[in-house]
């Protein structure tokens, strides 16, 4: 009996092509209508054929794929843990030939146009993105897509933009957990309130409005009696959070919905209302840990930020180099983290909880995997 062909040979064969075209239709290339490819790389996902990545990439004299990177540096106790994802799951690529080009912004929503726009220059095919000022940004998305040059956000969104995808929590349903917990863990007729990093950014806005709404179903007569932000500042966040307990003695709990929280327990211990007021933060990190001993942090929603940063490469590369097609959004599940399961996640293990630090500008490497923050 003959051998049973395969890979590129059995695709020709169902497809009733040559190889050469076959070929073309799997690495990108032109000389091929669109109709044809899509028919052929149908049939490579249905036989379940992988090309030798690793091979193709040993063999090429260029990169196989440039890759921009914009996140921030700040907070780092966040970014930090994105970025060990993103670094990660770069080294894993790099075999196959994937260059990466970093333009780190110090803070969320500032100079990330800047940056957007030196990477759109350098010549990437795609571009991960933390879309923290999603209008400014939403016309250099959509010029960079039209051009090929594909983008994906990270954590905070530009949904309004023509980006390929997104990996994240979905904000809305953030903000509506830690609505129910909330309104679960105070009295009836409660006045609680949102402690934001700012509200121009999607992530925030869509927390806040998710806690917003989801708050008064679970607590009887509660509400809403304010909403400040924070714009990621430790010192503005601590001076309008003790100004908010002051104005609103009678506040039973306070939402969050940014990873900088560590200037609200400061408050609420400098206020002595440590456990009084019933504390929903978002993420984890190891400088959280004894707040949550003291009783301070009642909860956390926690974002899975390294699991963000691999899969914003992995379906960026899973796109430029394979072609497959992205998913428009890639959700991820938060968690509910408290005392009892504290000790269970990564962030909370001194080992793990000091990741790469951001790389300065310029190209990806694995050494900045060995880079630690002091």
């Amino acid at each position: 009996m003959a051998k049973r062909r395969s890979g590129t040979h059995r695709i020709a064969d169902i497809a009733k092509v040559s190889r050469g075209t076959v070929d073309r239709a799997l690495h990108g290339r032109g000389g091929i209508n669109e109709e044809t490819r899509e028919r052929i790389l149908q049939i490579a996902r249905q036989i379940g054929y992988k090309p030798n990545l690793a091979a193709r990439a040993l063999s090429a004299n260029r990169a196989s794929a440039r890759i921009g990177v914009c996140i921030p540096r700040e907070i780092h106790f966040f970014y930090d843990q994105l970025w060990s994802g993103v670094l990660e799951e770069a080294e894993r690529v790099s075999q196959f030939g994937v260059e990466f080009i970093n333009r780190p912004i110090q803070n969320l929503g500032e100079g990330d146009t800047e940056a957007f726009r030196e990477l759109m220059a350098s010549g990437v095919d795609g571009i991960i993105l933390t879309a923290g000022n999603p209008g400014k940004l939403k016309p250099l998305i959509n010029k960079a897509e039209s051009k090929g040059i594909r983008v994906v956000c990270v954590d905070t969104d530009a949904s309004e933009s023509r980006r390929s995808s997104v990996v994240y929590v979905e904000p809305y349903l953030s903000g509506c957990v830690a609505g129910e917990l909330l309104g679960k863990l105070v009295p009836s007729g409660s006045k609680v309130a949102v402690v934001a990093g700012m509200l121009k950014a999607e992530d925030h806005r869509r927390k806040a409005e998710g806690f917003s709404e989801t708050f008064p179903r679970h607590c009887v007569g509660g509400r809403i009696a304010s909403v400040i932000e924070g714009h990621e500042d430790e010192e503005e966040s601590f001076n309008k959070t003790l100004d908010l307990l002051q104005r609103i003695p009678e506040l039973a709990g306070i939402y969050v919905n940014t990873v900088n929280c560590l200037p609200v327990c400061r408050a609420l211990e400098t206020a002595r209302l440590e456990g009084k007021v019933k504390l929903i933060t978002t993420d984890l990190f190891l400088e959280m840990s004894p707040y949550f001993q003291r009783g301070t942090i009642a909860a956390s929603i926690y974002h899975q930020p390294h699991r963000q940063g691999q899969m914003a490469v992995r379906v960026m590369t899973d796109n430029l180099i394979s072609k497959i097609k992205f998913p428009p959004t890639v959700p991820l599940s938060p968690a509910v983290v408290m005392l009892s399961n504290l000790h269970l996640f990564r962030e909370t293990r001194a080992v793990e909880s000091t990741p790469a630090l951001a790389p300065e500008n310029g190209l990806l490497g694995t050494s900045e995997m060995k880079t630690r923050r002091n």
